[in-house]
């Protein structure tokens, strides 16, 4: 764990209101169009298809240490890499046994990347990583952690983001988009953000 996150998670867990001392996101980061194509993690579920040799389609999870194994090839690294390099990985491979072979790599089952993942610590109710889809929001983040737990100070929420290469923390006001409704609270999520829901000590 980055020193950065350890900082600020120290902080909330001791009562500080770190979250309102913090800037807010900038306007120019509210509303990001992000380029983004999914990266393959471990336990991915992975559907490859060789054109005219079905017997070589196969499904499989990805495993732990990011390998695959398929009817021809034992250890074919998956992990890090989109379904269309894969596939031309898998071309790659089987082309020792297979003339010209034609290979499709379908993602069926979604883990991902953590660097592409959004992780929700802290007040929620279900913290948890979740998987980062285009034009996420803030607020889809938090219906998938299931909203503020009651002890929750969601106005001294930390977003940490990777700004430049450099761990940069924002204030979240998770009260008043989350209890009060307000819009104007929301903000697009990027992959690799970091939501902190602070607790309330009074």
């Amino acid at each position: 764990m980055k020193a950065g996150l350890v900082t600020v998670l120290a902080a909330l867990l001791v009562g500080c209101a770190v979250g309102g001392d913090l800037p807010p996101v900038p306007d120019a980061q509210v509303n990001v169009e992000v380029d983004y194509d999914y990266i393959i993690g471990p336990g991915d579920e992975i559907a490859i298809f060789v054109w005219g040799n079905s017997e070589l389609n196969s499904s499989s999870p990805v495993r732990p240490d990011g390998k695959l194994t398929t009817h021809l090839v034992e250890d074919l690294q998956a992990s890090g890499k989109t379904s269309t390099q894969l596939a031309r990985d898998v071309e790659a491979a089987y082309s020792e046994y297979v003339r010209q072979p034609v290979v499709s790599v379908t993602v069926t089952g979604f883990e991902g990347v953590p660097d592409q993942s959004v992780r929700v610590m802290g007040e929620a109710v279900d913290p948890q990583q979740i998987t980062y889809k285009k034009h996420m929001t803030l607020l889809d983040v938090m219906i998938a952690a299931g909203g503020l737990t009651e002890y929750a100070a969601g106005n001294k929420s930390v977003l940490i983001r990777l700004v430049d290469g450099k761990e940069v923390s924002y204030n979240l006001r998770l009260d008043d988009l989350v209890k009060q409704g307000d819009i104007s609270a929301n903000l697009s999520i990027m992959p690799g953000d970091i939501v902190i829901i602070a607790e309330s000590w009074f």
